[in-house]
């Protein structure tokens, strides 16, 4: 099995964000984030994938989230209120008001990094080409020196070579981008 990384200083994102936790949540901080992309699989014109595509396909989804404040919209304790210029977001008797263009609501549970490189893998896994023949994906997101947090998903190589052949990726319109 071959497998291509990619990981260079550009794969970057700084944010904002607060952690909710059952006792209560952090205050809200930011980090500058580096993510780092492996790709597993069989050969496909002589390669994984190629790495300047796999690059560019990475630095769209990281410039999503730079200069941004990441909320999630899936905590049961965080109340948010979306307005056509702002979003108030409330937890723990904390109250913050942020103009909309930033934030990004990531339809997640928390910010953690391990949510985040679950977000990034299934943003990437949605925006792959579709004739490679992949058997894994894995996302690994350090929010500071040293501290990182890897997401690894296995992907069913028999379905996606069904894919590959012409099928539509389960959820997709018909002829659609992938």
């Amino acid at each position: 099995m071959d497998r291509v990384r990619v990981s260079q200083d550009n794969l970057v994102f700084c944010a904002g964000h607060f952690m909710i936790f059952p006792e209560g949540s952090e205050p809200l901080h930011g980090h500058n984030y580096r993510v780092t992309v492996a790709l597993e699989g069989e050969l496909h014109e002589d390669m994984v994938m190629d790495f300047v595509a796999l690059k560019r396909l990475v630095k769209g989804l990281v410039d999503e989230l730079d200069h941004r404040v990441l909320l999630p919209t899936g905590h049961p304790r965080l109340r948010l209120a979306i307005g056509e210029d702002a979003v108030e977001a409330e937890v723990d008797g904390k109250r913050y008001v942020f103009p909309i263009g930033d934030v990004r609501l990531l339809p997640i549970p928390n910010t953690s990094a391990e949510w985040l490189a679950r977000y990034l893998a299934g943003r990437l896994r949605a925006r792959l080409p579709r004739a490679l023949c992949l058997r894994s994906l894995e996302v690994e997101v350090e929010e500071s020196f040293g501290q990182s947090a890897c997401y690894r998903e296995e992907i069913d190589a028999a379905a996606a070579t069904s894919e590959a052949s012409g099928g539509d990726r389960p959820g997709e319109q018909p002829g659609g981008s992938g």
